[in-house]
C-alpha cells in the first residue's frame, strides 16, 4: 500500500472517532425515544442548529479544500503515483459522500419533526 493511502486511512479513522464521540452523546442526551422509536414531537434538536451540524459544515469545507488541492496537483502534472494525489483523492471522496449522506438524513429528520409538531397546520 502506498503511503498516501495509509495516511488517509489514519486521518479518516481519527475524524470518524471524533464524529462518533460528538454524535453519540448528543443522540443520548437530546433525542427522546419511546418504545425504541424517536418521538419527533418531543425531540427539539432536529429543529435547531447543533454542534453536529457545525462539525458537518467543517467536513464539507475540508472536502472542498481537498478537491481544490487535488485539482491543483493534477493540473500541475502529478499522477496517481504521487502520495499527495492519492491522499487528497481518498479524503475528498470519503468526506464528500459522508457530508451528502448527513445532509439527506438531516433534512429527512427535520421534515419528520416539522410534520409531527405542526402536522396539518402548515397547509
Amino acid at each position: 500500500m502506498d503511503t498516501g493511502w495509509i495516511v488517509s486511512l489514519i486521518i479518516s479513522g481519527f475524524l470518524l472517532v471524533l464524529i462518533l464521540a460528538i454524535a453519540i452523546p448528543i443522540d443520548r442526551k437530546y433525542v427522546v425515544r419511546e418504545n425504541g422509536k424517536i418521538n419527533y414531537k418531543k425531540t427539539k434538536i432536529y429543529l435547531r442548529w447543533n454542534v453536529f451540524d457545525t462539525l458537518t459544515l467543517g467536513l464539507a469545507v475540508y472536502s472542498i479544500i481537498c478537491v481544490q488541492v487535488l485539482n491543483f496537483l493534477v493540473f500541475s502534472g502529478e499522477t496517481v503515483e504521487n502520495v499527495f494525489v492519492l491522499f487528497f483523492t481518498n479524503q475528498a471522496q470519503l468526506w464528500t459522500i459522508v457530508s451528502i449522506i448527513y445532509l439527506i438524513c438531516r433534512v429527512s429528520m427535520t421534515l419528520k419533526a416539522i410534520k409531527e409538531r405542526w402536522g396539518d397546520e402548515i397547509e
